[in-house]
């Protein structure tokens, strides 16, 4: 991969301010205001220039501008991590066809296992940590279900995983 960006470069469009991992490699790029938004094969770069793992991206949809929901590591239940949403991101991009394509992939490809539990309304998944050997459990409530509700929820599954 060295010879290739010292060749080639790294695929990251002019003016792009992060520092990729020499691993990392670009799939798709597109201005936005303030700078870009880069998918990598570790995670989304968004302006600032920050970028967000795979693993850390619960939704991401098109409605009128890139919505991009967040999440953040609030708290643990045994193995697994509970995670609550941050405040949605939206981007203005003129086309969001490829950005948005390759950001549902990566998002969706590193889920590997996923479990509902209706009452309170969260999600359980395993995700594949980008770059990273192995996996992780996740819990996530759904929009209005708190953490507390979260951990009571998914504390019977985590206490058969740490079993």
């Amino acid at each position: 991969m060295g010879l290739f960006r010292r060749l080639f470069g790294s695929g990251a469009p002019d003016g792009f301010t992060g520092t990729l991992e020499p691993e990392e490699t670009v799939i798709a790029s597109t201005p936005v205001r303030d700078g870009h938004l880069v998918v990598t094969s570790l995670g989304l770069w968004v302006p600032g220039p920050r970028r967000i793992g795979w693993h850390l991206i619960s939704k991401v949809k098109w409605e009128g501008a890139l919505r991009v929901v967040e999440a953040t590591e609030a708290s643990t239940e045994g193995p697994v991590v509970l995670l609550e949403d941050l405040p949605a991101q939206r981007f203005a991009v003129d086309d969001p066809g490829r950005v948005l394509r390759a950001i549902s992939q990566r998002v969706e490809g590193s889920i590997r296992h996923r479990e509902r539990v209706e009452s309170p309304g969260v999600w359980i998944l395993q995700r594949k940590i980008p770059g990273q050997d192995g996996f992780v459990w996740q819990a996530r409530g759904d929009a209005g279900v708190d953490l507390a509700a979260v951990r009571e929820a998914v504390s019977t599954f985590a206490a058969k995983l740490a079993g």
